[in-house]
C-alpha cells in the first residue's frame, strides 16, 4: 500500500530547476497528495517557480515578510506542517529544504510516527539531516539526470568512498549477520539509512548499493536463489 506523503517546499531557499526530479524522487516513498510551496510571491527571487508550479500541481502559499531579518516562510511551514499531521490525513512528509530552522519540525513529525523525508542541498546543516529518516541531496539529483542524458558518467563529481563508509558498512553487517557472518543486503541498507540519513549510494557514483558493495574489495557477496521469487536475494558478509 503506498504512503500519502504532504510535500511541503521552502521557495525561498531551494532552486526550481530540478524540480522533476525531486517529484521523481519522491514518487519513490509514497504518492505527494499534497504539495504546497512557501515564500513572498510578490519578490523576484521567486520568478522561476511561477513556471513550474502549474505542470507539477503544486500550490502556491502566499507569506509576506512582515519583519526585514525574519523569515515568516518558515513559520508557516512548519504552522501548515502541524495542521496537516493534525488531520491524520498523511503517512509522511517530505520537507525540502537547506535551512536548519526545521530541525525540530522533523524531529515533532517522526515523534508521530510519520515518515519524514528532507531533500536539500549539500550545504544542509548536520542536524536537519539526521533530525530526517533519509535526507537526499538536489546535487545528486541533478547528476542524475545529467548522467541519464549523457552517456559518460563524470566520476569526478561524486564523492570518494572514505574509510569512515567502509567502517560504517561493515559495523552494521555485523549489526545484523548471521552466526555464519552473511548478512541480508536490504537489512543492511535499511540499517545504514538509520545510522545515517544522508547515505545514499548515488553519492558515491552507484545507481544501488549492490554495484557499489561490489566495487569495494572489503566484502564477500552471494547470491542466492529462493523458490518463492524469480529474483536472487543478495547476502553480504565481511572479508
Amino acid at each position: 500500500m503506498s504512503l500519502n506523503l504532504a510535500v511541503l517546499i521552502d521557495g525561498d531557499n531551494i532552486p526550481s530547476a530540478p524540480i522533476k526530479e525531486m517529484m521523481e524522487e519522491m514518487a519513490k516513498y509514497g504518492n505527494p497528495t499534497i504539495k504546497r510551496i512557501y515564500g513572498d510571491w510578490t519578490k523576484p527571487n521567486l520568478g522561476s517557480w511561477k513556471e513550474v508550479l502549474l505542470e507539477n500541481a503544486i500550490t502556491p502559499i502566499q507569506q509576506y515578510a512582515y519583519t526585514s531579518g525574519k523569515n515568516a516562510t518558515d513559520s508557516a511551514m512548519i504552522i501548515d506542517a502541524m495542521d496537516i499531521l493534525y488531520s491524520e490525513k498523511v503517512d509522511g512528509f517530505c520537507l525540502v529544504s537547506s535551512d536548519s530552522d526545521f530541525t525540530k519540525l522533523a524531529t515533532r513529525l517522526r515523534e508521530a510516527a510519520m515518515l519524514v523525508i528532507g531533500i536539500g542541498e549539500k550545504k544542509t546543516p548536520t542536524p536537519f539531516i539526521v533530525a530526517c529518516d533519509k535526507f537526499i541531496y538536489i546535487e545528486v539529483l541533478r547528476k542524475d539526470k545529467k548522467e541519464t542524458n549523457n552517456t559518460k558518467s563524470n566520476k569526478e563529481e561524486h564523492e570518494v568512498i572514505t574509510p569512515k563508509i567502509i567502517k560504517l558498512i561493515k559495523s552494521t553487517i555485523s549489526d545484523v549477520s548471521d552466526d555464519d557472518g552473511w548478512a541480508f543486503l536490504g537489512d543492511v541498507g535499511s540499517l545504514i539509512q538509520k545510522k545515517r540519513p544522508s547515505f545514499d549510494s548515488r553519492n558515491y557514483g552507484f545507481e544501488k548499493l549492490t554495484p557499489m558493495m561490489d566495487a569495494i574489495d572489503e566484502f564477500e557477496i552471494e547470491r542466492r536463489e529462493t523458490p518463492k521469487s524469480r529474483h536472487k536475494l543478495i547476502y553480504v558478509k565481511n572479508k
